[in-house]
């Protein structure tokens, strides 16, 4: 009890472990990977895509992808759809797509059955609007980045500023940690692009020869899109269920 944050409404935390003590307390959970998991669910799911996490990048996601109907995603510059949040803005209506990501989608697969959204800058009025239907205790989970070495966690800039975002229309009690994230946005609010291009992921995103993704990934609320999983993927919540 002393890690999950149980008396206040809000909660926020890192990682697989976050989701592990938060999830089965909470009415809700919001996945926040912005660079780029969360932002390619939610740009795909606006459009009518429907999106099945997975957490592998082994071969095993082809015999899954051919199990549910749908296309893969594949590595970015090299593929119709990948982890590029730019190859999903024309994605057409009624796609079924698998996109492997060892965050993101690991995270959303550990949810079990609390209702898990996804949550980034694009989105975050609508997912917390989204989230709140479902009651007033909401986990926000930075997803973070894995450190290539030993692929432990590297808590990132760009998902606990995405967590403040999202945390900044929650109504109720927030724990620390999650003041902590809304802080964190609101100090870099104002120069949010240049703040993105300059922290570890955004560099690496440069380094990559994405950098047209990350002004993607800047844009504020322009996606009234709360991404739901149902069924094992996420598509877009239509109000009306909420």
């Amino acid at each position: 009890m002393t890690f999950d944050q149980r008396e206040y409404d809000i909660r926020c935390e890192w990682g697989e472990q976050g989701v592990a003590r938060l999830a089965p307390i909470s009415d809700a959970v919001i996945i926040v990977d912005v660079m780029s998991f969360s932002t390619c669910v939610t740009i795909a799911a606006a459009r009518g895509a429907t999106v099945f996490p997975y957490r592998w990048r082994d071969d095993s996601r082809i015999a899954f992808a051919r199990s549910v109907g749908a296309e893969l995603a594949g590595p970015r510059g090299k593929s119709r759809f990948s982890l590029s949040p730019a190859s999903l803005l024309q994605v057409p209506p009624g796609t079924r797509l698998v996109l492997p990501s060892p965050n993101g989608s690991t995270l959303t697969l550990s949810a079990g059955p609390t209702p898990t959204l996804a949550g980034c800058f694009r989105n975050a009025q609508a997912v917390a609007r989204a989230a709140m239907g479902f009651g007033t205790r909401i986990a926000v989970i930075p997803a973070g980045e894995r450190w290539k070495e030993d692929q432990t966690l590297r808590p990132c800039f760009e998902d606990l500023a995405g967590a403040g975002a999202i945390i900044r229309h929650l109504a109720g009690s927030m724990s620390p940690e999650a003041q902590v994230a809304t802080d964190a946005f609101r100090g870099v609010a104002s120069d949010l692009l240049a703040r993105l291009r300059q922290c570890s992921s955004g560099k690496e995103l440069i380094e990559m020869g994405f950098e047209e993704d990350i002004a993607i990934i800047a844009q504020m609320d322009v996606d009234d899109c709360a991404p739901i999983v149902r069924d094992g993927a996420y598509g877009k919540a239509e109000h009306s269920a909420l």
